[in-house]
């Protein structure tokens, strides 16, 4: 098969492994820079160009398309649709995950527990806002932001209400959060490919910090998921409409919530912690589902 991977960078080790694992296989694999590509979008013809000239078409996309370009990114993705091409991750679900607060919409709209979660622009707001998550401590998010970045814990109320003002005077849409002390720095990234859980490690905040990002320093190591935590995982992905994704997941004491879902989970802390070939399972994924006759799932 003839293999996309819509990706800024190459280099990243989950491009790198992508391509691997695709070429180990027996499939063509290009590495296209979305932000190159520009299209002919008409009922008649539609095409893809890309540096001068016409792409031929591809079996499949992968797209690996960072929450800085998700607009245009996921426009070129619908072209690459439009032109038959199976999606791993569909355009329309990859735009619900990257919205914070649409995805937790959609998750609890479905029954899934997460932290009680509170969204408001007014700054008359702010004091009943900080009431509706438990007070302080509470943690305060930029529904824009990635990797840790943009997540303040506020220890006290005080501190809330400075923090929350401050992102506020930016003109940025935040999101405030129950902390969930008893976690204690830690979650579960649950990697989900089709409809099971193929991985899943539990990442440790490092000293200091209650953020367990791998970016921000934190560690992760093997560990046992409930079937609960597993089911829970399968169907915030399947919710949001996502074939592949990174489910994380916060023990608490009333139970396991889910913090975040993410569209386009990195391959290099999973992998390296598990031993196991996550790139292969994604690109046996492709060759699965990528059969002639592929109809979207969800539409536009």
């Amino acid at each position: 098969m003839k293999i996309a991977i819509l990706s800024r960078d190459g280099s990243l080790y989950s491009c790198k492994r992508l391509r691997e694992a695709g070429e180990a296989r027996g499939h063509q694999i290009d590495v296209i820079d979305p932000l190159s590509c520009y299209m002919n979008i008409n009922s008649a013809a539609p095409s893809v160009h890309y540096r001068g000239r016409q792409l031929d078409k591809y079996h499949a996309v992968i797209p690996r398309i960072g929450s800085a370009i998700t607009f245009y990114g996921t426009a070129v993705l619908r072209q690459f649709e439009m032109l038959g091409s199976f999606p791993l991750n569909e355009s329309v679900a990859i735009t619900r995950a990257k919205d914070k607060l649409r995805s937790m919409q959609i998750l609890a709209r479905e029954g899934i527990d997460l932290p009680t979660t509170g969204f408001a622009h007014s700054p008359d707001d702010t004091a009943d806002l900080i009431d509706l998550v438990g007070g302080a401590p509470l943690v305060v998010k930029l529904v824009e932001g990635t990797q840790g970045i943009g997540v303040v814990l506020a220890e006290t109320r005080q501190a809330a209400e400075s923090v929350i003002d401050a992102f506020r005077g930016l003109n940025a849409h935040i999101l405030v959060q129950e902390f969930i002390r008893e976690a204690n720095g830690c979650d579960i990234r649950c990697l989900v490919v089709g409809k099971r859980v193929v991985a899943a490690i539990e990442r440790q905040a490092k000293a200091g910090d209650f953020r367990s990002n791998l970016h921000r320093g934190g560690t992760a190591r093997n560990v046992a998921i409930t079937p609960q935590e597993k089911a829970m995982a399968v169907k915030a992905a399947l919710t949001l409409g996502l074939d592949v994704a990174g489910v994380d997941i916060l023990r608490a004491a009333r139970g396991p919530l889910v913090m975040e879902v993410n569209a386009s989970p990195g391959l290099e802390g999973i992998e390296n912690t598990t031993g196991l070939d996550i790139a292969g399972m994604m690109i046996d994924y492709i060759e699965m589902r990528a059969k002639p006759g592929f109809r979207l799932k969800s539409g536009g």
